[in-house]
Formats: structure tokens, sequence, C-alpha cells
């Protein structure tokens, strides 16, 4: 999630500065200009996101979402990328802390993020 901050404060990328190969992917705004966006639905926020990138800065950049009826299609090839996995989002949902009835992440067994992750959960 990205809270936005005011035109003249730079977005900072830790140790990367300048470089543009990296990038910080936005998926969602919880908060514009002190506005609370927690109960607009998914599809106001999205949008007003979208607006707010519509000229990102260095580094800074939309995570575009798509509509699809199956689901598992779009996780299986998500997988077959190499990608971490898949974030479902019900339309009109507003966004709550921690875990939802509203959002089902799906992640992929063989990415190497998730297989540290699981390592790091065995080690303990």
């Amino acid at each position: 999630h990205v809270h936005a901050v005011p035109p003249d404060a730079p977005v900072r990328l830790r140790y990367r500065r300048g470089d543009g190969t990296v990038f910080l992917f936005a998926f969602d705004l919880l908060e514009l200009n002190g506005d609370d966006l927690r109960r607009e639905p998914l599809e106001v926020r999205k949008a007003t996101l979208a607006s707010v990138l519509a000229k990102p800065g260095s580094g800074l950049r939309l995570n575009e979402h798509m509509e699809h009826h199956d689901g598992e299609l779009i996780f299986r090839h998500a997988c077959k990328l190499g990608l971490e996995g898949i974030v479902s989002k019900r339309l009109g949902s507003r966004y709550r802390s921690g875990r939802s009835p509203d959002w089902l992440k799906m992640k992929n067994p063989a990415a190497p993020a998730v297989r540290r992750e699981a390592e790091e959960d065995w080690a303990r």
C-alpha cells in the first residue's frame, strides 16, 4: 500500500536511489492528503491511485490489475512466469487490516521468495 505524500516530498528507495531499474509498485491507496480512504470501495481507491500516479515520479509505478472470472487460470500463468503469487480482491470491498474474507492470497510454492519463507518457518 502507498500513503501519498506531498508533491515536493521525494519517494526514496533505500540503497538504490537514482537507480532507474528499481521500482516501487503501488496497488492500493489508503490515505490521500489526510483523507482516510479505507472505507471507500476497492474500485474508488484504485481509480484514485491511478489518477495520483498519472505522472509518476522516478521509481513509483501503478501495479495494474486484471479482472478475470478464472482465478485458477491466472494463478497458473503467474506461476509459469515465476511470480511469487497473486492476490484476489472482491470488487466493492473496503480495506480491512489483517486477514479478510474479501482478499485471497495464493503463493507460488516454486517461487524463491516463498521457498525462503517456508525454510525460515521450518527453522523455528
